[in-house]
């Protein structure tokens, strides 16, 4: 299938999700204002997807942004499509409903394209959304993944969203879901960390088998982000001389190659940046493609390497990454 800026993949409920997203997380409180001018910048580019979460904190800064790019007549309300995640705070299911509709009342929108539960790790209830006990550690609830699904099922069918997936998902915690007994919908996708350097062959099988879409976030291998949660004993993939001599090859930035290579291999990308060129850049995906060469020397480069391996998730039994995938 040729790829072009409309390209979409149709999800196993019918719906359609745009092949490219842009990414909105940011650790930096003072960009919100430039994030807002980002998204106006992508939906003018041609973006139409848009991936954010309760977590970022800067669901009030999008809205507007949509809603100004809606009213110039830019972009019609039903051409976006918008992902939204639920924290790992508010698993209890008798609190999804009304997380999401706090949601819905920030990006001033009667209903998101999709819902994700953010991580399948749960964290004590309440409004802090790192809770920690008196020593610094993390306080973990007990996860309940068929229950939070249920609750999932529950604002599809009150038509507050569209379509609902997961997020960070390994093949066994996807097979609870698909194995719950009553299931009402599956999950439209799994939205994992996918780049060069951690390729998700396993999981990617594993997901169309099941009719699954694979969305790939940290495309770019989570550039310009220091923070706690971040890896940063993995190099740049895109210092990697391989991505660096086929960009060259086709006069492409190495950002361009691994979002040609993700999409490529039928996985949906989410790019984030928040540099007018770059967006812009970051969409100009369509003009080249990939070599059945280039595509094998690029899967060579997969070393397994999480940039967000979030170790401090990794006592609670439900940690995604102590399994293969």
């Amino acid at each position: 299938m040729a790829l072009s800026k409309d390209s979409c993949i149709t999800l196993n409920d019918g719906h359609k999700m745009p092949i490219i997203a842009l990414g909105t997380y940011s650790p930096d409180d003072n960009s919100k204002e430039q994030l807002k001018e980002a998204i106006k910048v992508a939906i003018k580019v041609g973006y139409r997807h848009i991936d954010g979460a309760y977590v970022y904190g800067n669901e009030e800064s999008i809205g507007p942004a949509i809603q100004e790019k809606i009213a110039d007549g830019t972009v019609k309300r039903e051409d976006l499509f918008y992902t939204g995640k639920l924290w790992n705070t508010f698993h209890k299911p008798e609190f999804v409903q009304s997380i999401l509709k706090r949601t819905l009342k920030a990006l001033q929108l009667n209903y998101i394209n999709l819902y994700l539960i953010h991580w399948p790790v749960s964290l004590k209830f309440g409004e802090n959304v790192f809770p920690k006990d008196e020593n610094g550690r993390l306080i973990f609830g007990k996860t309940d993944l068929c229950a939070i699904w249920e609750a999932l099922e529950a604002c599809k069918d009150a038509g507050l969203v569209k379509s609902i997936g997961v997020s960070n998902f390994n093949r066994r915690q996807l097979e609870m879901i698909l194995n719950k007994p009553g299931l009402k919908y599956k999950p439209v996708c799994n939205q994992v960390e996918c780049h060069p350097f951690l390729t998700q062959k396993k999981l990617l099988e594993f997901c169309k088998m099941n009719d699954i879409v694979l969305v790939g976030y940290s495309v770019l291998g989570s550039i310009n982000v220091d923070m706690e949660w971040r890896n940063d004993s993995i190099p740049p993939v895109l210092h990697d001389p391989v991505v660096t001599k086929i960009a060259e090859k086709y006069n492409k930035s190495p950002a361009q190659v691994s979002i040609r290579y993700i999409i490529q291999r039928g996985i949906v990308a989410i790019a984030k940046s928040f540099t007018p060129k770059r967006i812009e850049e970051n969409f100009q995906v369509f003009d080249f493609q990939l070599t059945e060469e280039d595509m094998k020397l690029i899967d060579g480069l997969n070393k397994n390497l999480h940039y967000w391996e979030v170790k401090q998730f990794s006592e609670h039994p439900e940690y995604p990454f102590h399994e293969e995938y």
